[in-house]
């Protein structure tokens, strides 16, 4: 798409958006973005290659989240709206930083000294150019008391809770949180119940506020009932361990 199609092409979408913003729900325009996790990520395992032979695409889709403002939004559709902005610009993330046509094999590796990835200001958002963090702790975490979100946003690791093959839609987006929780909190790897010791993710750790009555307690209320039961009956002194982080990246390996 040459600059002035490309340039046209966003005045058009940016004219509809605002003309319905009263009534628009997020998910009818991150249908771009669901093509493309469709395409490139398989439980979990994220085709970056794929996806950089489709960055074009991947771009016209950050320009649409770039064009709108997300104040217009429900709650629901503004919380996915913000999800998927922060997921679609760590993809892009890695695929700014390809060497030897291949992407960098931690997300950590990614900045510098002073500088980590999630300080990096790239993601234009609303028309306001932010970072990772600023996606993640000065607007979601800041404005919507919603612990389950940090098993729906991905920070392009083995160790992170999966990036999902769809798009996060107001809609229904609770039941899209609860299966990533859910489906995060069962995964045997991260977290795991051996004996009265429940072994979990460090997200329990670094975000400990985010989940003022304790693991144990979010285990419960999120997990299917087989798993419960035997968190239940393992009675009140369950040790709580953190698992070791796998910072590694979270792609397909060629």
């Amino acid at each position: 798409m040459n600059r002035i199609s490309r340039t046209a092409w966003l005045l058009f979408v940016s004219a509809i958006l605002v003309c319905c913003a009263g009534t628009l729900h997020a998910g009818e325009f991150h249908k771009p973005w669901s093509v493309l996790l469709e395409r490139y990520v398989d439980n979990g395992e994220v085709d970056y290659i794929g996806f950089k032979q489709a960055e074009p695409e991947l771009d016209r889709y950050l320009d649409i989240i770039g064009e709108t403002d997300p104040g217009q939004m429900e709650d629901a559709d503004r919380l996915a709206f913000y999800i998927n902005a922060y997921n679609a610009y760590t993809v892009k993330l890695i695929l700014d930083h390809f060497k030897n046509d291949k992407p960098v094999d931690s997300i950590k590796k990614i900045g510098g000294i002073f500088k980590s990835p999630w300080d990096i200001r790239f993601a234009v958002v609303g028309g306001e150019t932010l970072s990772l963090d600023n996606i993640e702790h000065d607007i979601i975490r800041r404005e919507f008391a919603e612990p389950r979100i940090h098993f729906a946003v991905n920070c392009a690791s083995r160790s992170c809770p999966p990036l999902i093959s769809e798009a996060y839609e107001g809609d229904r987006l609770d039941a899209q949180l609860e299966t990533s929780t859910r489906t995060f909190l069962e995964d045997g790897t991260n977290n795991y119940l051996d004996g009265k010791t429940l072994h979990v993710s460090s997200i329990f750790k670094w975000y400990r506020e985010d989940f003022s009555d304790g693991p144990v307690s979010f285990f419960i209320d999120h997990v299917s009932s087989g798993f419960r039961e035997k968190l239940e009956a393992a009675g009140s002194d369950i040790d709580v361990r953190y698992v070791t982080y796998d910072w590694s990246l979270n792609g397909v390996h060629r």
